[in-house]
């Protein structure tokens, strides 16, 4: 989960899991008075969801917000080093004489982008953060705080950013393969018509 600061990003997070331990409200005692305190560095936190009977181990990793320094040339650093760290990891692991039988997986499989409700256009940061994300992993686009607009204005501002996107040659998930069958062809499409989501929070 990343984008600038103030997006609500651990907020979602927290709200998807019914916790406050997921980000570092967790470790603040009056959590309920300060509200959540502010990402600083780069947090991962494990759930297991169980459904049916079928377990799932989750991993979501919280990122601090970004584009709020003087200097933001190189702010996807600390994102993108953290990314590349947890596959080389794997690919260790992978690749060990003694390989263990099971491998724990800590790759980032898809990354959650928040983009300011701002109305307009995306930002120039926002821009080369996804591109260089993009190059790294899957990345979804959100609106954050998505009902800060009407219907009108936020499927305008939607059209935008995918104009935006397009224009900038960045690719998002899901991505387009030869290999792909008719019907993940028009899943992909009805899921790239839907981008960027709109998140209320």
């Amino acid at each position: 989960v990343c984008g600038s600061t103030g997006l609500g990003k651990s907020t979602l997070v927290n709200t998807l899991f019914c916790s406050k331990n997921v980000s570092r409200a967790a470790s603040v005692a009056d959590a309920d008075e300060a509200g959540i305190p502010q990402t600083t560095e780069v947090h991962t936190v494990t759930h297991v969801i169980e459904e049916k009977g079928v377990r799932l181990k989750l991993s979501i990793t919280d990122t601090p917000g970004f584009g709020d320094q003087i200097n933001n040339g190189k702010c996807w650093q600390p994102i993108t080093a953290f990314i590349n760290k947890q596959f080389d990891a794997y690919y260790t692991e992978e690749n060990a004489v003694d390989r263990k039988k099971r491998i724990p997986d800590t790759r980032v499989h898809a990354c959650i982008y928040f983009i300011a409700p701002t109305g307009h256009h995306l930002k120039e940061i926002d821009v080369e953060v996804l591109t260089r994300l993009s190059a790294v992993c899957n990345v979804i686009p959100v609106i954050a705080k998505a009902d800060s607009f009407t219907v009108e204005e936020r499927e305008a501002f939607r059209d935008r950013i995918r104009e935006d996107l397009e224009n900038c040659g960045v690719e998002l998930y899901p991505h387009v393969y030869d290999s792909d069958t008719e019907d993940d062809t028009d899943v992909g499409e009805k899921l790239r018509e839907q981008m960027p989501f709109a998140v209320v929070g």
